[in-house]
Parts: structure tokens; C-alpha cells; sequence
């Protein structure tokens, strides 16, 4: 089933000199439950902006975006809030923690309107994701006093806790070094298996990026497919992972 679809997707943004800046150029991309896709781009090709189309935070200038086939285009804001907050959870490059709360206050968060079971028990369910991530002996910690690797795997915790159908990660492994950031991709694989998410990262690390089904690359706002299987051979992060489709 296709979670999320863009059709000719393009981004643009009016500068002061009345002149354009494109930054996407006719994407089209399907992600479906199950799907493990990459994205590698220089800094400033237009990544993160795709991710945000990706998951309905940011609206293209033209083309169209429909979520489990329901065009975004046509929802009220608030009925795209509640589809964006039930099935997506994002990992943001910027960790975009609340300051002066702590590492399990910040991961309890998306819980906070959760239904049911999950709502009572959302302390222990954010606990046992903070375990995962390695970071159970630092739940009570302030966010702002962790280190740059400890509030990443915080943001990931925090992008899992609710088992979202599709999973956006920006830099993943970008304030992580190499073992750690091998077992957290190794969690965010774990984790979209278990519940057959789509997992898209984006990221300018090959390596990580070789891990993923599908690989694409993304130049001068242009999508394309991308032949990752040298990173792969070479990545010390390849262990246990599924081959990759060239």
C-alpha cells in the first residue's frame, strides 16, 4: 500500500529582488508500508525541504501530495494535523527538544493525545523507547544538559514512541559516532520491520544511506535514482543488512 505519493512536485521561494529560487523541480516519489528509502544530497540541495513535504509540515508551489491516497491539498488543518501527528514521527536534524524538560518528558510528548492504553501507561512506554536508544540511566535528565549525541537519540525515542506507518529521519547519525549511529539505525530498521513503517532518511553519509532498499539522489532539486552498492560493500555499518536494489 502507498503511504504517501508526490506527484511533480515543485518548491520555489520569492527573494527580496522579486526574482525565484527553486529548490524542488518536479519530484515524484512513492513510499509504501514496508519501504526502506535514502535520499543523499549536498548541503543545501533541498533535502530537508523534501522531508517536510514528505511529511505534510510544508506544502509544494505546484504538483500534488496525497497520504494513503487522500490529496493533503484538500484537508482542513487541523484534520492534517491529527494525520500527521497519529502516522508520522520525524527526526529532526535540529533534535527540536523542549528546553528545561526532561529526556522522558520530551519522548511522553506525542503521547499526550494519544487514546486508551497508550495514553495511561505513556510514562513506561517512553521509558522502555529511552532504553532502547541506550539512554534508560538518563530519563531524568534535563534535555539541555545532554550531550549533542544523547539529545539525537532522545529525538529518535521521541520520533518512534507512538510506532508512527512512516518515519522521517533527517542526519540520523549526524551528532553520533560511528557505533552509536550504527545501533541507532539499527533501532529505526528494528523498529519500522516490527510495525512495517516506511523509514526515508535523508542524509549526506553514504554509508548510512547504503543501508535503505532504495537509494536516490537529490542535485540541483532533482530526484534520481542513486547506485549506493559500493557505499554498501564498504560501510562499516553493513552488518545484517538487507541487500540493496540498485
Amino acid at each position: 500500500m502507498t503511504l504517501v505519493a508526490l506527484e511533480e512536485v515543485t518548491k520555489s521561494v520569492l527573494l527580496a529582488d522579486d526574482s525565484r529560487l527553486e529548490i524542488l523541480r518536479g519530484i515524484t516519489l512513492e513510499v509504501s508500508a514496508g519501504d526502506h528509502v535514502s535520499i543523499v544530497g549536498r548541503s543545501g540541495s533541498g533535502k530537508s525541504t523534501l522531508l517536510n513535504i514528505l511529511g505534510m509540515l510544508d506544502a509544494p508551489t505546484t504538483g500534488s501530495v496525497a497520504f494513503e491516497g487522500r490529496p493533503v491539498r484538500r484537508m482542513r488543518s487541523g484534520k492534517l494535523d491529527r494525520l500527521r501527528g497519529d502516522n508520522v514521527g520525524f527526526v529532526f536534524q535540529q533534535f527540536n527538544l523542549l528546553p528545561g524538560r526532561t529526556a522522558l518528558e520530551n519522548v511522553m510528548m506525542p503521547l499526550g493525545h494519544a487514546r486508551g492504553r497508550l495514553f495511561w501507561q505513556r510514562r513506561a512506554v517512553a521509558a522502555d523507547m529511552l532504553e532502547r536508544v541506550g539512554l534508560g540511566h538518563r530519563i531524568d535528565q534535563v534535555a539541555d544538559r545532554l550531550s549533542g549525541g544523547e539529545q539525537q537519540r532522545v529525538a529518535i525515542a521521541r520520533a518512534l514512541v507512538r510506532r508512527p506507518v512512516l518515519i522521517l529521519a533527517d542526519e540520523p547519525t549526524g551528532a553520533l559516532d560511528i557505533d552509536t549511529g550504527a545501533s541507532v539505525m539499527a533501532l529505526l530498521d528494528e523498529v519500522a520491520t516490527e510495525t512495517d513503517s516506511a523509514l526515508v532518511t535523508i542524509t549526506h553519509d553514504l554509508h548510512v544511506a547504503a543501508r535503505a532498499r532504495r537509494h536516490y539522489r537529490l542535485d540541483a532539486g532533482q530526484l534520481s535514482p542513486a547506485d549506493l552498492s559500493r557505499a554498501f560493500e564498504a560501510s562499516t555499518l553493513s552488518e545484517s543488512v538487507p541487500e540493496t536494489v540498485a
